[in-house]
C-alpha cells in the first residue's frame, strides 16, 4: 500500500548447482594488500571459505575503522580463534573471533558455507568485553572484497531499480565498470528495496559472482575499478560512526556472495535455487503453494470495512463458484474515528463495524474453506491513537506519532504478545505487515554524535526478533511483507516472509510485464492484484500468487464465465514461476515492441513462454530462442488459446528459436510445452 513514492537515487546455458561447486574459475578475493596477490586459477567456493575463514591466508572480508585506523592494518596483529562445524548435510558454519588487547573489543564473523550451492554468506558482530566504551567504530563494511580477473574483457555490473510504485520498479540496469571507474548505489529513506535493490551480479568473461546486503534498513553499496584488472566491491549500513559501551553488541548486514561460470543468467538461476532451496519460508515446514486471493476493503469510503460487508462480499465470489485459498482484510478495521486507514497504533477491531471482533468474519470464511489475511501496520504510530496516548516513551516521535521503536525491548515485547494474542483470538492464518513510512529520518534524528546508527541496528534486530518470535509461536503461519508495496525486499526479511503485493504501482500492462521481467531475476515468489479484465491485463500480471477481483461481484445475474476461464489459466501455470528464469528479450516498456520470457523446470520437464505484443507493435510475430532445454528431446509445444500443439525437437528450440504469432494488438501468447514421452 503507496500513498506517497520517492524518487530513485539511481537509474540506472542452465547448469546444475552440484557441478558449478566445483568448477568455478577466474576469481581471486582478498582485501587490497591481502595475501593473495595474482588471480587464482580453477578457485572454487571451498577455496575462497578455506582462505578467508579457515586459514586466513586472505584478509577477512569485511572492514572498519577503529580510531580512525583501518581494520586491515590492526586485525592482522589481533588473536584470532577459528573453529567451524557442521550445521546440517548442505550447511557447514565457520566462524573466526578477533579480540584487540587493548579495548577488549570483539570482532566475530560467523559464515555459513553452502554445500550443494557454490554459495557462502557471513555476518560480522562486534561486542564490547571491555570495562570502558570503546574507541569510535565506523565505516563498518560489511562486505570488503577485491575481484581480480585473469580473462580479457571489462566487468558488468547487473543491478537493479527498487520498488518506488513507478512503472520502472525492478528495471534491470547493466553498468559497465571501465578502469578507475567508481559507481555508489543505494536504497532511500531507510527501507532497502525503495531506491534501489540490495542484489548485485558482477559478471566478465565466461564467470561472474553474486552480491547480495540483508538488511531491513539503510544500506549502501561501492564498486571501485582500479587501474588494471581489478574491482573492489564493498557494502554494508549506510551510516556507522558509533561507540560501544560495555557488553554492547551490535551486527552488520548478512552478506552472501555466490559464484558461477557461465553467462549472468544461468548465475541468476542458480540464485533462483538457491533462494527456493534455503531462503522461502516453509510454515508447517511445507513451501507456500501457488494461491488464489481476494481482497475488499478498497470497496468501502475510507477502507472501513465491516463484518457484515465482508461477509456480503464473501458470499458474492462463493455463489459465483469462485474458490478462493484466501480471503483478505486490509488496512481500515480498528478504530479509525473517520480519519481513514491511515490512523495507525489502536490494534482492536472497531466495537462499531466489527462488534463481533474479526473472529466472526474468521470463522465465516473458514466455513466456506478459505483462509484469513489480516492485514497490520505496527512500526507506524498516528497521534490520537492506543500508543501514542498510553506509551509515547515507545514512540521515535512522542504522542505526536512517529515510528514505534523496536529497539526499545518492552516496546518489542508488548507489540508481540499484543500480535500474538489478536493472531490466535481473532482467527487469523496469514498476517500481513505493511510499512508505509520513511524510518530512516526518526532513526537519525534519534542518535547522537558519536553513537550514529545506532538506533537504526537497533531497530533492525527488533524488527527481525519480533517475526521470528511470531513465527515460534504460529509455526504454520505465512508472513506477508509489503512496505508500501515491495520496499522492503531484503534478504533478511525474504527469509521470513513473502512479498504478496510486489508494487503499489498497478497501471498499464507493459509496465506490469516490466515488475515481472525485473522481478523475477531475484524473487521467485510474489504476488500482485488485478481486476478481472481482459486476457491481455490479467496474463501481464500473473505471480505465483495473486488476487484476481471483480468491480462488482454482489451485483445480481453476472456472468462468472470468463472469470473462470482466466482463473483457470493461471492455475494451470502458476506452479512453472518458480522454475528457472529466463529473460527472452530486451527489457523495454515501449509501446512498439515485444516482450518475453520463459519458465523453465528441467527435472519435470516442462516450462511455458510467455510473451507480449504491444500496443504499438508493427510486428505479428517474434522468434523466441528458448534456453535450458534438452537438445535430443522433443517437446510437445501448445498455444493456449488455439489449443494447436505442435512436437519440436529442443535443439531446434534454442538453436532456431520458437515462432510465436500474434496477429492483434496487444495480445498475450502463453505457450506451454512439456517432453514428448
Amino acid at each position: 500500500m503507496t500513498r506517497h513514492s520517492n524518487p530513485m537515487q539511481l537509474r540506472q546455458p542452465r547448469s546444475r548447482p552440484g557441478s558449478l561447486c566445483a568448477s568455478i574459475l577466474l576469481l581471486a578475493i582478498g582485501l587490497p594488500g591481502g595475501a593473495w596477490g595474482n588471480p587464482v586459477e580453477n578457485l572454487t567456493t571451498r577455496d575462497w571459505v578455506r582462505a578467508a575463514f579457515e586459514d586466513g591466508t586472505a584478509s577477512p572480508p569485511f572492514s572498519f575503522t577503529l580510531d580512525g585506523k583501518p581494520s586491515a592494518d590492526f586485525l592482522k596483529t589481533w588473536p584470532v580463534e577459528r573453529a567451524s562445524r557442521s550445521l546440517d548435510p548442505q550447511r557447514t558454519e565457520q566462524t573466526c573471533q578477533y579480540r584487540d588487547p587493548a579495548t577488549g573489543l570483539l570482532v566475530r564473523c560467523v559464515a555459513v558455507e553452502y554445500l550443494d550451492f557454490p554459495a557462502v554468506e557471513w555476518t560480522v558482530h562486534l561486542k564490547n568485553t571491555g570495562a570502558v566504551d570503546t574507541p569510535l567504530i565506523a565505516d563498518i563494511q560489511a562486505l570488503d572484497t577485491q575481484l581480480t580477473r585473469e580473462t580479457k574483457g571489462e566487468f558488468t555490473l547487473h543491478h537493479w531499480s527498487g520498488s518506488s510504485c513507478t512503472p520502472h520498479d525492478y528495471e534491470p540496469q547493466a553498468t559497465t565498470l571501465d578502469p578507475k571507474a567508481a559507481l555508489g548505489i543505494a536504497t532511500s529513506g531507510g527501507r532497502p528495496t525503495d531506491a534501489n535493490m540490495p542484489y548485485f551480479n558482477v559478471e566478465w568473461a565466461g564467470a561472474g559472482v553474486i552480491a547480495a546486503l540483508g538488511w531491513p534498513g539503510q544500506w549502501a553499496a561501492h564498486f571501485d575499478r582500479d587501474a588494471g584488472a581489478g574491482l573492489r566491491v564493498r557494502g554494508g549500513q549506510e551510516l556507522t560512526h558509533l561507540k560501544l559501551h560495555p557488553g554492547e553488541e551490535i551486527r552488520t548486514p548478512l552478506v552472501v556472495l555466490q559464484f558461477y561460470k557461465g553467462d549472468w543468467i544461468g548465475g541468476q538461476n542458480i540464485w533462483r535455487r538457491w533462494m527456493i532451496a534455503h531462503n522461502l519460508p516453509r510454515p508447517g515446514g511445507k513451501l507456500l503453494a501457488t494461491s488464489l486471493m481476494m481482497c475488499t476493503s478498497d470497496f468501502y469510503p475510507g477502507m472501513q470495512s465491516t463484518a457484515d460487508g465482508e461477509k456480503k462480499y464473501i458470499d458474492a465470489y462463493v455463489n459465483g463458484g469462485v474458490k478462493l485459498d484466501y480471503w483478505w482484510i486490509d488496512a481500515g478495521w480498528y478504530p479509525c474515528d473517520g480519519a481513514g486507514w491511515e490512523k495507525t497504533g489502536t490494534w482492536e477491531p472497531d466495537p462499531k463495524r466489527y462488534p463481533k471482533g474479526i473472529r466472526e468474519v474468521a470463522d465465516y470464511v473458514h466455513g466456506k474453506g478459505m483462509k484469513l489475511v489480516v492485514w497490520f501496520e505496527p512500526e507506524r504510530v498516528h497521534a490520537g491513537t492506543w500508543l501514542a496516548d498510553q506509551h509515547p516513551e515507545w514512540v521515535l516521535g512522542g504522542s505526536g506519532g512517529g515510528l514505534l521503536d523496536l529497539g526499545n525491548d518492552k516496546a518489542r515485547e508488548w507489540l508481540t504478545d499484543h500480535v500474538d494474542r489478536m493472531l490466535t483470538s481473532q482467527g487469523i492464518d496469514l498476517y500481513r505487515q505493511d510499512f508505509n513510512m520513511e524510518p530512516l529520518g526518526f532513526w537519525r534524528r534519534n542518535d547522537a554524535p558519536d553513537r550514529q546508527g545506532m538506533t537504526e541496528i537497533r531497530h533492525v534486530v527488533g524488527y527481525l526478533a519480533y517475526w521470528d518470535e511470531l513465527r515460534r509461536r504460529h509455526p504454520n503461519m505465512p508472513i506477508d511483507t509489503c512496505a508500501s508495496g515491495g520496499r522492503r525486499n531484503d534478504l533478511e526479511t525474504l527469509r521470513r516472509a513473502v512479498p504478496l503485493l510486489r508494487s503499489d504501482y498497478r497501471g498499464d500492462a507493459a509496465s506490469m510485464q516490466g515488475h515481472t521481467y525485473g522481478m523475477s531475476s531475484w524473487i521467485p515468489y510474489y504476488g500482485t492484484g488485478i481486476g478481472d479484465q481482459d486476457e491481455y491485463v490479467v496474463r501481464s500480471q500473473w505471480c505465483p500468487w495473486l488476487g484476481i477481483g471483480r468491480s462488482d461481484p454482489e451485483k445480481p445475474g453476472l456472468d462468472w464465465t470468463r472469470y473462470h476461464r482466466l482463473v483457470a489459466e493461471w492455475r494451470e501455470s502458476a506452479d512453472l514461476m518458480l522454475g528457472d528464469y529466463y529473460p527472452l528479450t530486451p527489457y523495454s516498456l515501449d509501446e512498439s515492441v515485444w516482450m518475453a520470457w520463459q519458465f523453465d523446470r528441467p527435472e519435470q520437464g516442462d516450462g511455458m513462454v510467455q510473451a507480449f505484443r504491444h500496443s504499438q507493435s508493427i510486428y505479428e510475430s517474434a522468434r523466441m530462442k528458448l534456453r535450458g532445454l534438452d537438445t535430443n528431446a522433443t517437446y510437445a509445444v501448445t498455444d493456449i488459446d488455439t489449443g494447436v500443439t505442435q512436437r519440436i525437437e529442443g535443439r531446434e528450440l534454442m538453436d532456431k528459436g520458437l515462432l510465436i504469432v500474434a496477429s492483434s494488438a496487444p495480445r498475450a501468447v502463453v505457450i506451454m510445452y512439456r517432453k514428448a514421452p
